[in-house]
């Protein structure tokens, strides 16, 4: 697929697209070949907050890290636009049976002579990896018309999609079951794809409630005066117990444990109080 392609398939299928940085030059091409493909391999993350890092990579292994990145709350953000760094080698007889489409997917075989990064589309979901951090319904709902919408591009079957576990012995991602993903994308495909609806225009904001300047400002390691602003106003909504020294611009354990008690105390849990601001808890705070 074309980039162009890539975006039409995933909107076409009901998925919520946003195009990352420099996704469309940003590849792996001048390592290695990126065709023909044949299929589909499923990740999770092991980890929080990976959007940048599947993008960048490290010194160990250069991003980009997967085709799309998606995020808890069913965003598909696009990373790349050919060859990425995602599967590494794979089983002879794994890539068999995505090519045949073969409803078995056998153990694969100690050995991994062939260049999974060359031959499949991948995926990394938001998710620990514990067993024990929830995929949410809107995600894993996400999860499966992203795979759907590259088969029906492609007309494969949901047999052309594994899981990472599935290609090689190294890993032991997604934390679902594949058996499962594959009839949930069968169903996708057996029925014909609902595009996202158009978002409506939101409301003019309030003058007294400032718009939310995004996610990105409030990660780990964040410098800026969203912060400041954001632990004035908790602070002044009554959480300065979780403050030593006052609001400052640099994003700290502080804030991170004022938002999620402020999150708590309106009824949210779990992904709803993970101590990060969204825009319902900017809108609630500045109210």
């Amino acid at each position: 697929m074309t980039a162009d392609q890539f975006v039409k398939a995933l909107i076409d299928e009901g998925v919520s697209v946003k195009e990352y940085k420099d996704w469309r030059n940003h590849n792996r091409n001048h390592k290695g070949a990126w065709g023909p493909v044949n299929g589909v391999v499923i990740h999770h993350t092991a980890g929080s907050n990976s959007l940048n890092l599947c993008y960048d990579g490290d010194d160990d292994l250069p991003g980009p890290l997967c085709h799309t990145y998606l995020h808890k709350d069913g965003t598909a953000y696009m990373l790349a636009n050919g060859r990425a760094n995602h599967a590494g080698t794979f089983a002879q007889n794994a890539v068999d049976a995505a090519v045949s489409e073969s409803a078995t997917h056998p153990r694969p075989d100690a050995a991994e002579p062939v260049d999974g990064n060359s031959r499949f589309y991948g995926i990394e979901i938001e998710n620990l990896g514990n067993g024990k951090d929830p995929f949410p319904d809107v995600q894993y709902k996400a999860a499966v018309k992203w795979a759907s919408a590259i088969c029906r591009f492609h007309g494969w079957t949901a047999d052309s999609v594994i899981g990472h576990k599935e290609g090689t012995r190294r890993k032991i991602d997604p934390a679902f079951d594949m058996n499962q993903f594959r009839k949930d994308v069968a169903a996708q495909l057996g029925q014909k794809p609902q595009p996202e609806p158009e978002k409506p225009t939101p409301p003019a904001p309030r003058p007294d409630v400032p718009p939310f300047p995004g996610t990105y400002y409030f990660r780990p390691g964040a410098k800026n005066a969203y912060v400041t602003q954001l632990g004035r106003q908790l602070i002044k909504r009554g959480y300065g117990r979780f403050y030593r020294v006052g609001a400052g611009p640099q994003w700290t354990a502080s804030d991170r444990a004022a938002v999620r008690a402020f999150q708590e105390d309106q009824g949210w849990s779990g992904t709803g109080a993970d101590g990060y601001p969204g825009p319902q808890t900017w809108k609630r705070l500045f109210s």
